[in-house]
């Protein structure tokens, strides 16, 4: 890492934790307002209880998506306390999908603990996920900001598109390891991942008193980072360091996910992808299989292409942010989050 890059790391890790001291009283007041056991379930799986309701001291998340909230409204002057609201819905939106991702991937583990679904049940943790939804609806439907309602409809229409890339990803598994394509594959990760980082993006300019134009470029700048974001993860989810990740090593090909790397892969054309394929054809993957199908992923070309295309949109995003910001020096910290997010390598 060069001494620039460990620089914008270290503005982003501030950043960073900044949103957490911002976002956190209004997060934990939210969720202390959800009833009962839907309020445990939630305090769970944010890491600040235990499975007994006893204080805990989890690992917090990255807060990313609040991050671009509040930089997003700094890069075009505006001042981010206004937008601490839309921040904590976008946080809350965020692990509304964690929860249910957790369900649906049979993932046991998040952030070196069990999930939520692995500790309360399945009813319980999906119950909670929709419970978190309602409650950033809620935040900006009591919000008094001039922008609230604008900001209420995009971040219900986000919501609505999450959905339907999630969907997208789960007929993917019903599918012939072969039958996707890439640019299927790329809508899908739009949609699952870009959408909301766009949305993120989007709140904080809205907040800002941003103009159309400008709202629509830091939308297009944050979905371009969150398909970088989407295509570094995938690399993680097969060559991740289960101690950094919280996860088995290989867990997207234990599942036999058709993540980006892996249908770069194959649909590559080359021998390496049909052995892929086969593999992929099988009702369950063992170690020794799992590391072969890592191999035949890199074989096949599927982590160069993947890291080839989140240089390349990261390059798009940058454009982007341009255009609503053409003084990149103000949008130093839009730019810090996006470069510290995508040059993940665990």
């Amino acid at each position: 890492m060069t001494s620039a890059d460990a620089a914008t790391d270290g503005r982003a890790a501030a950043l960073l934790a900044h949103t957490r001291t911002a976002v956190t009283p209004g997060l934990r007041a939210a969720v202390d307002s959800l009833p009962g056991r839907l309020g445990r379930v939630a305090a769970y799986h944010f890491g600040w209880e235990h499975p007994d309701g006893s204080p805990a001291e989890g690992p917090p998340g990255k807060a990313i998506r609040p991050a671009l909230v509040l930089a997003a409204a700094r890069a075009l002057g505006g001042d981010p306390a206004p937008a601490v609201r839309a921040a904590v819905a976008v946080e809350l939106v965020h692990n509304f999908t964690l929860l249910h991702d957790d369900i649906l991937d049979q993932d046991a583990t998040r952030r070196n603990r069990p999930t939520a679904w692995a500790v309360f049940g399945t009813a319980d943790a999906l119950i909670a996920g929709d419970a978190v939804l309602a409650l950033a609806a809620r935040l900006l439907a009591e919000d008094d900001h001039p922008a609230a309602p604008a900001a209420s409809a995009r971040l219900a229409a986000c919501v609505m598109e999450l959905c339907a890339g999630q969907q997208a990803d789960c007929a993917f598994e019903e599918r012939a390891p072969d039958a996707i394509t890439l640019d299927e594959c790329l809508t899908m990760a739009t949609a699952k991942t870009g959408a909301l980082l766009g949305c993120s993006c989007a709140l904080g300019a809205l907040c800002a008193g941003a103009d159309p134009a400008e709202v629509a470029a830091l939308d297009a700048f944050g979905r371009e980072a969150g398909l970088a974001f989407q295509l570094i993860d995938d690399l993680i989810g097969i060559w991740g360091d289960p101690e950094r990740t919280g996860k088995p090593a290989g867990a997207d090909l234990v599942a036999r996910k058709k993540s980006l790397p892996v249908v770069a892969a194959l649909t590559s054309g080359t021998p390496a992808a049909a052995e892929l394929a086969a593999l992929y054809a099988r009702p369950v993957l063992d170690e020794p299989a799992v590391r072969r199908a890592a191999g035949l992923v890199e074989r096949a070309g599927g982590r160069a292409w993947a890291q080839e295309q989140a240089a390349d949109r990261m390059g798009r995003a940058v454009h982007q942010l341009s255009v609503a910001v053409p003084d990149l020096e103000a949008a130093g910290d839009l730019l810090a989050l996006a470069e510290f997010v995508t040059r993940r390598t665990r």
